[in-house]
């Protein structure tokens, strides 16, 4: 079994839920006392949020690249940037590292494929509905990708931010996200992508209409794929 590298924190609550989904996709897979090999490089959130703030992507991008070679350096044979919006920076870590980097989008989009689906729709923070890393990656495995209306957008980059990051479900944001995937649907999307790691903890399948996507447990267990490829 290969040692996955996760670098995370951004935020722990997501980057908890890869631990949890890795090791109990393992269990499954191999039984008995099996589980991952995982290296958890977690960062502080507060470091990135203020950089993505200010709009200072590069400082970013080398702030998660020194942290990639270092899980690199501790033995991790795939890294998983565990965040969607951080994979703006993606190519900088890239360049830093000699062992793959397994991109949430190319994971998802494959299994958008599997499902038989071509237009989606895409949720996540504003940073990621508005700036076309994300939707163009998607788009070149032949997807169409929609993202919601700019009050829309708002008002689900808030609920990431203000509560989901914080550990806070409410039944008020669920039904505001239940609004959001309604209207994406009667725009003709046929399925949702949870394009933050922290959606998956507000909605899920009986949520939408349409199937979703769950971005952090698709990403954890294509990893799990390859690295119990090694067995």
């Amino acid at each position: 079994m290969k040692t996955i590298g996760l670098l995370g924190g951004m935020s722990w609550e997501s980057t908890a839920e890869y631990y949890r989904i890795a090791n109990e996709t393992v269990r499954e897979r191999l039984g008995g006392f099996h589980s991952a090999r995982l290296i958890v490089d977690s960062v502080d959130f507060a470091d990135i949020e203020e950089l993505q703030r200010a709009g200072r992507w590069d400082d970013a991008g080398m702030l998660l690249a020194s942290r990639a070679a270092a899980l690199e350096a501790a033995g991790a044979e795939v890294i998983l940037l565990c965040t969607n919006t951080m994979h703006l920076v993606a190519a900088d870590i890239e360049a830093a590292v000699t062992v793959p980097l397994l991109h949430i989008a190319d994971a998802t989009a494959a299994a958008v494929a599997r499902a038989g689906v071509t237009t989606v729709a895409l949720l996540g923070t504003a940073f990621t509905m508005r700036r076309p890393f994300l939707r163009e990656r998607l788009s070149s495995h032949g997807l169409t990708v929609l993202v919601p209306d700019e009050r829309d957008i708002d008002a689900v980059h808030g609920v990431i931010y203000a509560e989901l990051v914080h550990g806070v479900v409410t039944d008020e944001s669920r039904a505001l996200f239940r609004g959001v995937i309604d209207r994406l649907v009667a725009r003709g999307a046929e399925g949702i992508i949870l394009g933050c790691t922290e959606i998956e903890l507000l909605v899920g399948a009986g949520d939408s209409p349409v199937p979703v996507f769950p971005t952090t447990r698709i990403h954890i267990v294509a990893a799990v794929d390859a690295a119990l490829d090694a067995i």
